[in-house]
């Protein structure tokens, strides 16, 4: 009997050499079938991670567009009345193509933060960087008329804003004309009768707002369809992107400073940051409109180089040592093939790009409302 069982044991343990050894012929032994197993389980997790993500998406979620311009474009414009002018394109290809997002992104490593950029110390301009200067005018020209003389002191950089042509977007409305929402600022008077603040909409009278808010604030209110200013009903400050996920109306675009390339999508005010990042250039690849097809994305880049291109801004980045423009971007394209002039200027290939993008971003806005509608 004890033989019997030695030789059970030792027939058991055979079997399992053989199995060892079986495994190692076809190149998997255990551990390799453990590692493999380790990065399924991994690859998984990251899969359900992204899965969750999405489906934290609140129905009436839209999703964005944002594009990315260097602020080194202004310094190669001749005068302040030309760098206005090159300024003033971006914003009205920004409104036509119902941008979310300007980025606008630095390669001088001593810009480090937003304010510093931003501001200056006096009202010269004199050594305002071309970033700080295309990033003033951006938002000076999304800004609704009657809100710009509160919101922008005189400063000599906005001298030949006027000559600029108007976006004329959907939130800057006249005077007479009443509409769902109207941007507004908050002033210093109070209501006799009432804790809340009075708010300039641009209309004959202010209106009332139940917040308490400091004096000079940029707010987004609700007008409803009572036009009886008279009845200081007080109404509640929303959230900018409340018109566009309520009634489907375009309302301007953000503006965000970037100290280095990397900061561009580091950055990302948004949650979960962008999840498809597009480059453009002429070495990138070369796709027909109607033939390029989009993800379902929540968040889109689209990134614009300078005179030297998407790659000088790559190279320069000491957080994207080691990477080339193809590894950066999901998709780096060509929009505009078959060039005539040896160069194509920054605000031109963003004209010439966004109309390329127009169909693809649609199909894709389909795709994501589809999706939505069956969840």
């Amino acid at each position: 009997m004890a033989k019997k069982k030695k030789r059970d044991e030792s027939e058991a343990v055979q079997s399992r050499n053989e199995e060892d050894d079986s495994e190692l012929v076809n190149g998997d032994s255990l551990e390799t079938k453990k590692k493999k197993k380790k990065k399924k389980k991994k690859r998984k997790k990251e899969k359900n991670k992204r899965q969750n993500e999405q489906n934290d998406v609140e129905p009436n979620e839209i999703p964005t567009v944002s594009i990315a311009v260097p602020g080194s474009i202004i310094d190669n414009a001749q005068s302040l009345e030309l760098a206005t002018r090159l300024a003033g394109q971006i914003a009205r290809a920004a409104t036509i193509f119902r941008i979310d997002e300007v980025v606008v992104f630095d390669n001088n490593s001593s810009s480090t933060d937003d304010s510093r950029v931003t501001a200056t110390a006096d009202n010269s301009g004199e050594n305002e960087s071309g970033a700080a200067f295309l990033i003033r005018i951006l938002r000076y020209l999304e800004t609704p008329q009657y809100l710009r003389k509160c919101l922008f002191p005189k400063h000599n950089n906005l001298r030949f804003v006027g000559l600029l042509p108007p976006l004329d977007a959907p939130h800057h409305l006249r005077k007479h004309e009443w509409a769902s929402y109207r941007e507004g600022i908050t002033k210093k008077e109070r209501h006799p009768n009432s804790a809340g603040t009075l708010v300039d909409v641009g209309l004959s009278k202010n209106v009332l707002i139940e917040e308490v808010l400091e004096p000079g604030v940029r707010v987004t209110v609700p007008m409803g369809t009572n036009r009886n200013l008279d009845a200081d009903l007080p109404r509640q400050v929303v959230s900018s992107s409340k018109p566009r996920e309520e009634v489907g109306t375009y309302w301007g675009y953000k503006v965000r400073y970037a100290s280095t390339t990397s900061s561009v999508f580091k950055d990302s005010p948004y949650m979960g940051g962008y999840d498809y990042l597009i480059g453009t250039s002429e070495h990138g690849q070369f796709v027909k409109s109607s033939e390029l097809t989009l993800p379902s994305f929540r968040h889109l880049l689209i990134a614009f180089g300078g005179l030297a291109g998407l790659e000088e801004s790559i190279e320069e980045d000491k957080n994207l040592k080691g990477k080339n423009a193809h590894g950066v971007f999901d998709a780096y394209l060509n929009t505009c093939p078959h060039q005539g002039s040896r160069t194509i200027r920054t605000e031109e290939a963003i004209f010439i790009s966004l109309q390329y993008f127009q169909e693809p971003i649609n199909r894709a806005l389909q795709r994501f409302e589809h999706q939505n509608y069956s969840a």
